[in-house]
């Protein structure tokens, strides 16, 4: 009866297993939600659509999902592996003022190794407080919680008797050794309670993942009052708490995107091309994969990312119509990045950062006054003495200061250097965006008043004076030629070529200086509202990808080698 039993029940929990499809590696991303400081002691879930979750592993290469168990719970929560308090149904390490629960982190491990889940998760049914593991590659099973070695040790002894072995029926059940709490352990339990359904450790190796089943349809879960699509990995590979990594389908990660680095109510040719940008930008290269194995983070440091909360009909239409497609410069993904405004013309790679890119230029950019921008304009007013605590915060040396000025434009007119001097001589320049940051301005276009000047050029010995030689053209062999390409210029005189030196700058002003500039944002790459404006004026979002990346293609992800 017992075998027949037992037949049984490993036939109905195999079938209950379904095939997991794979997936080439550049179709999934893996999204860290929470990790280093940030890191989770413990994680729930909570079934949105569909019920059950596969247990297992992901592939590093392929990135396929190996399962190894299932559970049919609709809420379970991930938990650091140690003693785990538990009150008003959340989880902690340390004993708070009120609990109303202890999970303890010693256990009796038995010494027999089961050849599947089903198996160990069947044998644990019959004894009491058992629960399946997987440890380093295993499955085995593992009784009672207990809160010391001592009390894990005693039970351990109480298990092995003939008495026990008889009450239960069970032959296999034998003296095992005592699992202590691992560093690099995670619990499976149901959320808010003392009921443990599995634990994982494979000693770092291999990292818990967990896939929603939603059946024939599309899974979604709940995990801090969000919504998302795929699955999740728990990684806990060196101690401490738990990195939470979100592994999902390249096209649904853009759905957690879209809505929230541009606006659900704009134009669809608008969103279709930030969809496109999203969807390049997870595809190069990650700064983030070393560290923690992971592509993206979840912030502006990469791409806001919160699932399908704010999703709409409009932001997943736009990301259906470009399904898959990416933006490619010379066979490989284009670094698509995009700022809310910039101001009047985008600026290139290398005036704000240091990498020159042909795709990234500065140009003009007519399209933003053709739209309603709010706070487009801006005014900051620093005293010298407020500079002055700046530039020491970050790092400068400077004493009082006695002037501040734009001392270099880029050829689009956007700042490039900028000259602050103190009243010893002293000299400090911004170059790039330290312009930006350090001055905590808006944008990279900008002019500073009140602080001083680089001087001007005089024209035609007539009294009439330049600020700058940006928009000063001669006539050469090729026609009308910029005097002013953003490096140095020359004049013939008696003496020979010489270089025009920039006039002696004047002295500023006693208080200190004023910012007034247009935009928001780095400037490079794609204007978000410049695409909301050709989007209004009827363009389509393939015109406006032409327009700010400069002789980019498009194509397919996973067809590119980089």
């Amino acid at each position: 009866m017992k075998k027949f039993l037992y037949t049984f029940f490993l036939c109905m929990l195999t079938a209950v297993t379904l095939t997991v499809s794979a997936h080439a590696a550049e179709d999934i991303i893996k999204v860290g939600i929470y990790y280093g400081s940030s890191a989770l002691y413990s994680a729930n879930l909570q079934n949105y659509e569909g019920s059950g979750y596969r247990l297992g592993w992901f592939d590093e290469n392929t990135r396929d999902f190996q399962e190894i168990g299932y559970l049919t719970e609709e809420k379970i929560s991930m938990t650091a592996d140690g003693t785990i308090y538990i009150s008003d149904g959340a989880y902690s390490s340390s004993r708070p003022a009120k609990t109303d629960g202890v999970i303890g982190g010693y256990h009796v491990q038995l010494e027999e190794i089961f050849p599947s889940f089903e198996e160990a998760a069947y044998a644990a049914s019959q004894l009491p407080g058992s629960f399946p593991a997987f440890v380093n590659n295993q499955y085995r099973v593992r009784m009672g919680c207990f809160s010391s070695r001592e009390d894990a040790e005693t039970a351990a002894a109480t298990y092995a008797t003939r008495a026990w072995k008889d009450r239960y029926g069970v032959d296999r059940a034998a003296a095992g050794a005592v699992a202590a709490p691992s560093a690099t352990g995670v619990v499976v339990t149901v959320t808010g309670s003392d009921t443990v359904l599995f634990a994982f450790d494979c000693s770092g190796a291999k990292s818990l993942g967990i896939q929603p089943d939603a059946g024939a349809g599309k899974a979604q879960t709940w995990f801090r009052g969000f919504r998302w699509y795929g699955s999740f990995e728990y990684r806990r590979s060196t101690g401490g708490n738990i990195n939470v990594i979100n592994v999902v389908p390249l096209d649904d990660y853009v759905r957690g995107v879209l809505p929230y680095e541009m606006s659900p109510g704009w134009p669809l040719e608008a969103l279709k091309a930030q969809a496109v940008c999203a969807r390049t930008y997870a595809c190069l290269p990650s700064k983030h994969y070393a560290s923690y194995r992971f592509d993206l983070c979840s912030t502006t440091d990469c791409q806001v990312y919160q699932g399908v909360n704010q999703a709409s009909a409009i932001t997943d239409q736009a990301v259906d119509e470009t399904a898959g497609i990416v933006a490619l410069y010379g066979g490989k993904y284009a670094e698509t990045y995009y700022c809310s405004s910039n101001g009047g013309a985008s600026e290139a790679s290398e005036n704000v950062w240091s990498n020159p890119l042909p795709y990234l230029i500065g140009k003009e950019d007519p399209y933003e006054q053709l739209t309603d921008i709010p706070d487009y304009q801006y005014t900051i007013r620093y005293s010298y003495t407020q500079l002055a605590d700046m530039l020491k915060a970050r790092g400068y040396s400077i004493g009082a200061i006695s002037s501040a000025y734009v001392s270099r434009t880029t050829p689009t007119g956007n700042v490039a250097e900028i000259t602050v001097q103190d009243t010893s001589g002293r000299t400090v320049k911004l170059t790039k965006e330290a312009c930006r940051w350090v001055l905590e301005a808006k944008s990279m276009r900008f002019t500073i008043s009140g602080g001083g000047s680089a001087g001007s050029w005089s024209v035609n010995r007539a009294g009439d004076t330049l600020a700058s030689l940006k928009d000063v053209y001669m006539i050469a062999g090729g026609g009308w030629k910029s005097l002013f390409g953003g490096g140095d210029a020359y004049a013939i005189t008696s003496s020979g070529i010489s270089l025009l030196q920039q006039p002696a700058a004047s002295s500023g002003g006693k208080d200190g200086i004023t910012i007034t500039g247009t935009g928001w944002g780095h400037g490079v790459g794609m204007s978000q509202y410049g695409a909301k404006a050709m989007a209004e004026q009827g363009y389509t979002y393939t015109d406006i990808l032409y327009f700010y990346f400069t002789g980019i293609t498009l194509d397919r992800a996973g067809t590119v080698a980089q």
